[in-house]
Parts: C-alpha cells; sequence; structure tokens
C-alpha cells in the first residue's frame, strides 16, 4: 500500500513553460508564501470579525479557534454567518489582486477572467465525517478544462486541522461517476483501484494551489482540539471561454435569501468590483 507523498513545490519564478508542463503532468501547482502574508492575515482578521461569537482568534498560537458550538457548512450557524462574510469587500477583492492574477496569467498563457463566486472554507473540529470528499470542480461547477481552481491558506495548516489533499495526474482521465457522501458538496467522485497515493503538505500562510478543472481533490478531517482551518479560493479561465451561468451567483446565493449581489455590495466603498463579470461575453 503506497503512503501519501508530499505536494511537489514550484517557485513562480521558474519558465513560464516549465510551470506549465508540470500543471499538465500532475494537474496541479503549489506555490509556497505566494499570497502576502500581510493579506492574508487582514482578511484572516476580516472574516474573524464576522464569524464572533462562534470563532475567535486564540492569542497564544495565533490561529482561530472554536468559541462556540462545532458546525459545517449548510449549517444554521454556518448559515448565519457565511453571508456576513460574504459582503466584505476585501474578501471579493482579495484574488483580485496584481500579484494573484499574474499568476493565474501565467499558468494560463492568456488574459484570465475570475469567477464572481468566491469561496471561503471554514472547517471546524468535532465534526469528522463532515469534510470536503473527493471531487471534480468541472463537475459542480459545469466547466471545461480551462477553468481552474485557486486556493490561499489564511493561516498555517499542519496534519491535524484537516489539509487539501491532490490525486496528482487525476485530471487525465476525464470526468467520473459519483455517488452521494456526507460533507461539503455531498458526492464523492470515484477513485479507480491503482489511485493510491495522494499529494498533500502542512502548509503555510500564504500558500497558493491552483488545480484542474478535473484534478480530483479533498479536505482532510480536522482533527484537532479547537483550531478552525480557514483558507479562501475561487476559480479563473482563459478571458473568452464558456462561464456556465450559475457560476455567476454569490457562493450558496441559491439557497440563503441573503446572499444576492445587491445585499452583497450594499456597504462596500468602492464600485470597481461590483457587476465586473456583467460584460463577460461567454456565458452558457
Amino acid at each position: 500500500m503506497a503512503s501519501d507523498q508530499a505536494l511537489i513545490v514550484s517557485d513562480a519564478n521558474e519558465a513560464p513553460d516549465i510551470l506549465r508542463s508540470r500543471f499538465q503532468e500532475w494537474g496541479y501547482l503549489y506555490f509556497k508564501h505566494y499570497a502576502a502574508a500581510s493579506k492574508c492575515e487582514a482578511l484572516l482578521g476580516d472574516i474573524l470579525s464576522r464569524l464572533s461569537p462562534h470563532v475567535a482568534l486564540d492569542e497564544s498560537r495565533q490561529l482561530p479557534a472554536l468559541t462556540g458550538d462545532a458546525f459545517v457548512e449548510t449549517d444554521a450557524i454556518w448559515d448565519e454567518v457565511y453571508p456576513k462574510i460574504q459582503a466584505l469587500e476585501s474578501f471579493h477583492g482579495f484574488f483580485h489582486d496584481p500579484h494573484l492574477l499574474q499568476l493565474m496569467r501565467t499558468v494560463s498563457d492568456s488574459e484570465v477572467f475570475v469567477y464572481p463566486m468566491k469561496m471561503a472554507r471554514i472547517s471546524t473540529p468535532k465534526k469528522v465525517g463532515y469534510e470536503t470528499p473527493p471531487h471534480q470542480d468541472a463537475r459542480s461547477h459545469v466547466a471545461p478544462g480551462t477553468m481552474a481552481g485557486i486556493w490561499v491558506a489564511l493561516h498555517d495548516i499542519s496534519t491535524e486541522m484537516g489539509r487539501l489533499k491532490i490525486l496528482p495526474a487525476s485530471h487525465k482521465r476525464g470526468m467520473r461517476e459519483v455517488v452521494k457522501s456526507p460533507g461539503v458538496g455531498n458526492v464523492q467522485c470515484e477513485i479507480y483501484s491503482d489511485e493510491i497515493s495522494w499529494h498533500v503538505s502542512d502548509v503555510s500562510q500564504g500558500d497558493v494551489i491552483i488545480f484542474n478543472a478535473f484534478t480530483v481533490h479533498a479536505a482532510q478531517p480536522n482533527i484537532s482540539d479547537s483550531v478552525v482551518r480557514m483558507s479562501v479560493d475561487t476559480r479563473f479561465c482563459e478571458y473568452g471561454a464558456p462561464v456556465f451561468s450559475s457560476n455567476l451567483e454569490p457562493h450558496h446565493g441559491w439557497r440563503i435569501d441573503e446572499l444576492s449581489w445587491p445585499q452583497i455590495y450594499a456597504n462596500w466603498q468602492s464600485a470597481d468590483l461590483q457587476y465586473y463579470w456583467a460584460d463577460y461575453p461567454n456565458f452558457t
């Protein structure tokens, strides 16, 4: 039985053709400390301000900690706090930072379109069995292979907090069958019998992982005593590639009344990123 292997580390200063070749080979790229720690720290603070009294910063460890009942995505507590997080201007602006956009352009070898749907991941302890199961974004986002995910750790994440794991080269085997499963998304995709080794590592604040739409990925369970694992992610594609219309909605806007763009934008200081996607030329 094979054991898991460490994530393959890439350097943004490598030649773009080498990075793109590695992306095609393994289905992901992992960059250490790429997003500025100061920006991750600021966004983490903004999100924590919306999670009170359920989650707060543990000053001794400088990590988010559970201060109330455990919860998972779609629970009543999550539905209460998530619209407040989605309303954060800093949250939506995070992935439009020029530094992150440049990385997306390098991987895509083109100008890129950043999806309006931005996702915050909040994984509390005491909810083992409800972590995100193995899945492909191509199915949930109704996306072609030109779409990719970009994920950023907002704080250091160690083994017991539940790390993001990648099934290497899984994107080469196309769309997979799914079955119902507990956890975020409620479905798990098929894992083939010869796929016995995942890539996974402890990561640091500001580490970035980019993965192909067909790359199978999952979250490990959070088995820490009290740490709440927090990260953010979104999707992007080559500019002009088809984008399915459901991706125009706020994350979980289809099921939470308070999650609409007018409500999200209500108290923003700038209109620059409001409805920036409205004139995109290829919605389907």
